[in-house]
């Protein structure tokens, strides 16, 4: 297949939307017209990567951290990140990362944590808001369907497990066509009324554009009527870190133990342990440390995410148990879900795992 058609899934199965706004997901170097089949999925990119993709025959590399984070100037391979685009490029390996938005979309990096680690009755710690928007537009009742539909098969309509969600209700609509107007129906400088139906549905931001087009292409109307509402409504399941219960509770040594092996962290830093016992415990992937009042006010006994630096420590206060695994563990499992993504939708692409280790931490024993 195109290397396009794989790229416009993943942007609406972990919508772009969902990204930070420092954030760079998507695809970072080809031809989207590039034919493609087979990719390699990893954490990082780096020249061993590449070097690995290039020797398995596989045209596309997936990643979880984007390869350009800023903007460049020049590629001149001067630097690290240029050298890994000139190889890529000269080789015809196309580059796509998911960052971010595999962070918080649902079932993301921290509920795949929350997977390894077995919790239970697992929510969202941080919900995601202000990637919603509502369209409302008029449609005449012969042309309903038709119109709804492609609406809906724009992506417009979803929510939480459920899809082509929407509202409509009969009305009537009026209007009077200028001189220069060519009206569908009725005659020009007299007033017309239709019976329509209000229809309304939900779409995440990333797909205005998509959406207004199918409805105005597929809209009898020369002049199309609908208004764009913008909305601060939670997205189900969708969000920044998780929380949950463990099937039995566990002494703090212990929990950090089992932690550690279940996630591979050779250089764990913890907060003061007591005799608390750990039932309740937050989750985020990546630097998490912006979460921690949140997993407090949620009443975790133990938090565990990456990169905490040395004040947040403080802010812990005999509070909750902080665990630091590490950021390169904490999201090692992230490919598990690219690959889960994309074999449920193209179960015939070849898809391969990594075998570097892109950590560019060491740890002295």
């Amino acid at each position: 297949m195109k290397l396009k058609e794989l790229c416009s899934f993943l942007d609406s199965a972990i919508p772009l939307s969902f990204q930070e706004s420092y954030d760079n997901s998507g695809l970072q170097v080809g031809n989207p017209e590039q034919e493609i089949s087979s990719a390699l999925l990893t954490t990082d990119i780096t020249e061993e990567v590449v070097e690995e993709a290039l020797n398995n025959g596989c045209e596309l590399i997936i990643s979880h951290h984007p390869l350009i984070f800023k903007n460049l100037k020049s590629i001149t391979g001067k630097t690290i990140t240029e050298t890994i685009i000139l190889k890529s490029v000269q080789q015809n390996i196309a580059i796509y990362s998911s960052h971010t938005n595999l962070d918080a979309v649902q079932n993301g990096v921290s509920m795949k944590m929350a997977e390894k680690l077995g919790l239970r009755n697992v929510r969202v710690l941080f919900p995601l808001r202000d990637k919603l928007l509502k369209l409302v537009t008029f449609i005449p009742e012969a042309y309903f369907e038709k119109v709804s539909g492609a609406i809906f098969d724009a992506g417009a309509g979803v929510t939480g497990n459920y899809d082509r969600c929407g509202f409509s209700a009969a009305g009537r609509g009026s209007f009077r066509a200028g001189n220069n107007a060519r009206p569908f129906t009725g005659e020009k400088g007299i007033v017309h009324f239709e019976n329509e139906i209000r229809f309304e549905t939900v779409l995440f931001s990333h797909l205005k554009n998509k959406v207004i087009a199918a409805l105005i292409k597929n809209h009898p109307y020369e002049e199309v009527a609908y208004d764009i509402i913008k909305l601060d409504n939670e997205i189900p399941g969708a969000g920044m870190g998780c929380v949950g219960d463990l099937i039995e509770p566990a002494g703090q040594l212990d929990f950090i133990k089992r932690i550690a092996d279940i996630f591979n962290a050779q250089g764990i830093r913890h907060s003061s342990t007591s005799d608390r016992m750990i039932s309740k415990v937050a989750l985020c992937g990546g630097s998490g440390a912006f979460l921690l009042n949140d997993a407090i006010s949620h009443g975790a006994d133990a938090f565990v995410t990456g990169d905490v630096k040395y004040h947040n420590w403080f802010d812990a206060d005999k509070r909750i148990l902080l665990v630091d695994i590490g950021h390169y563990e904490s999201e090692k499992f992230s490919t598990e879900i690219l690959y889960e993504i994309i074999i449920k939708k193209f179960p015939k692409f070849a898809l391969r795992f990594s075998k570097v280790n892109t950590n560019p931490i060491k740890y002295f024993r």
